[in-house]
């Protein structure tokens, strides 16, 4: 299939118009300016950009992805809908006995293609910062418990989550990432030089930055600090427009660049779903106005967002107040949403180029999805 759009976004460069051609899957070839022959599909109105990378997410569509393969199923396919065509799914903090369980099903499901690995957000997280974690769930990491998780995930763990302060944290975070995984900080209490140890020991990953993470304070910079001046270190901000400000999206932006920002949903089962009662992990959750709180709480517990909006987001609120041109945030947002979180765990490169997997997301002017194509097949978008 040949494809023409009037914009092409590759991940590294804009090519108006641009066209693209598929075959079995994959990109055969790629280029600017005119199609070489007539197009099947001539998308003149069209930005077509690289499927989105979602690297923290925990369900959608009513479904949770510590529910059961059809369960994950059908999460997958709710953002898979919204452009979302590499998927990591997220684990809340469970008991050893349900999270190797968990663990265990889910490896299937990334063996079978429908996830592109598996991220666990705890249990060895901080109580004082568990957000949406069950507080009497948490615990130190031990070696015996890191070795079962990672025998149980059979080589689909791509990310752990845990707080560096923890006893045991930093020799865990050195087996983790020993073993390949990537070793990310969240949910903690860490001081400034706490969490430069963790960064030391190996992680290279902020766990949705600022949310569940202490606060700067003026005489201790805390882990945002740490973190953000670290060029080892990928910040993941859900840029959904509850959990940052707009003004602090921009903030991180000019701070650490276009290539250290990977934007994820930490979506839960809520998403794509309308208002009402849910679950994330062992917790009840009620989501009202499309904001998803623990119930009885004002603590959020995850998002309802999908990429396509925070994609949005992004370039809206990069053009806004900077005088950065369209295109500039448009190059940024596909840096973001897609090559940068892809980088960040070692995923294929979504870089539309010849040889690549033909994943595109096509957005109209308003930049909401039309259609989206996963592994050169078309999929009915939302």
């Amino acid at each position: 299939m040949l494809l023409s759009a009037g914009s092409l976004l590759t991940g590294r460069d804009l090519l108006r118009p641009g066209w693209v051609e598929m075959s079995d899957g994959v990109i055969t070839a790629i280029g600017d300016g005119t199609a070489p022959r007539p197009a099947d599909r001539d998308l003149d109105w069209a930005t077509v950009v690289p499927g989105f990378v979602d690297t923290h997410v925990h369900g959608g569509g009513g479904a949770s992805f510590s529910g059961g393969a059809q369960a994950t199923r059908t999460a997958a396919a709710l953002h898979r809908r919204h452009g979302t065509t590499t998927l990591i799914a997220s684990l809340v903090s469970e008991s050893p006995a349900d999270l190797l369980a968990q663990v265990g099903a889910l490896a299937d499901d990334v063996r079978a293609g429908v996830l592109a690995g598996i991220h666990l957000e705890g249990p060895w997280l901080a109580e004082k910062r568990c957000g949406a974690h069950d507080p009497a769930l948490l615990r130190d990491p031990s070696p015996q418990e890191i070795e079962d998780v990672l025998a149980a995930g059979r080589g689909t763990i791509r990310m752990v989550t845990l707080a560096p302060e923890r006893e045991g944290a930093l020799e865990a975070i050195r087996r983790i990432v020993g073993a390949g995984v990537v070793a990310a900080i969240g949910h903690t209490e860490a001081t400034y030089e706490q969490t430069r140890a963790g960064v030391e020991a190996g992680a290279t990953v902020a766990t949705h930055l600022f949310n569940a993470m202490r606060p700067i304070h003026h005489r201790e910079p805390g882990p945002v600090i740490a973190l953000l001046e670290d060029p080892r270190i990928v910040v993941e901000l859900i840029a959904d427009g509850v959990h940052v400000d707009a003004a602090l999206y921009r903030h991180v932006c000019a701070i650490a660049g276009p290539d250290r920002v990977s934007l994820v949903t930490d979506a839960m089962a809520a998403a794509g779903m309308s208002d009402g009662a849910y679950r994330i992990g062992p917790l009840a959750v009620e989501v009202t106005g499309g904001v998803a709180h623990l119930a009885g709480t004002d603590t959020i517990a995850g998002s309802t967002a999908t990429m396509d909006r925070l994609f949005r987001f992004a370039v809206d609120h990069s053009t806004s107040r900077t005088g950065m041109s369209r295109d500039a945030a448009l190059l940024r947002a596909v840096a973001q949403s897609s090559v940068t979180p892809a980088r960040a765990l070692g995923l294929p490169s979504p870089v539309l180029q010849a040889g690549a997997v033909a994943d595109l997301v096509v957005l109209d002017s308003d930049l909401q999805v039309r259609d989206v194509i996963a592994r050169g097949e078309r999929v009915s978008a939302a």
